[in-house]
């Protein structure tokens, strides 16, 4: 009987530990969006966190119910708007394609800033990915 007891308080032990774990994400997600959201006066962020000092677990409940669809659309925002970050920035590091280098080689061959053979390199680079010299 003692096995059976121990398994039980054992699995109790870890219900009530992800339980808690899942709370504490939940709370951080809601601290974290109200301090985002920009409708959001001051005073009314301040009574929520007021709420959430004093009767933590009804505050995030009654927080998701009335806001958790602004929440959703607040964290789909911010993720597309990081997304456009990123790829505006894989753009920008990314560098030119290859015919935007070629035509910018053929206007400095053609003001005579480089000779044919640069403009050749630069070329053969553009298209083969050669290390130009």
């Amino acid at each position: 009987m003692g096995l059976w007891e121990d398994f039980w308080e054992f699995f109790w032990f870890l219900f009530w530990t992800v339980a808690f774990i899942a709370y504490l994400i939940t709370l951080f997600s809601v601290v974290a969006d109200l301090f985002r959201d920009r409708s959001l006066n001051g005073w009314w962020k301040a009574v929520w966190i007021v709420f959430l000092i004093f009767l933590p677990f009804l505050t995030v409940l009654v927080y998701l119910i009335a806001r958790g669809t602004g929440m959703a659309e607040r964290s789909q925002q911010r993720a597309l708007n990081t997304q456009d970050a990123v790829n505006k920035y894989i753009g920008d590091v990314a560098g030119t394609s290859p015919s935007d280098e070629i035509a910018k080689a053929k206007s400095l061959l053609d003001t005579g800033n480089i000779t044919a053979d640069e403009y050749a390199a630069i070329k053969s680079h553009a298209l083969h990915g050669l290390r130009v010299p």
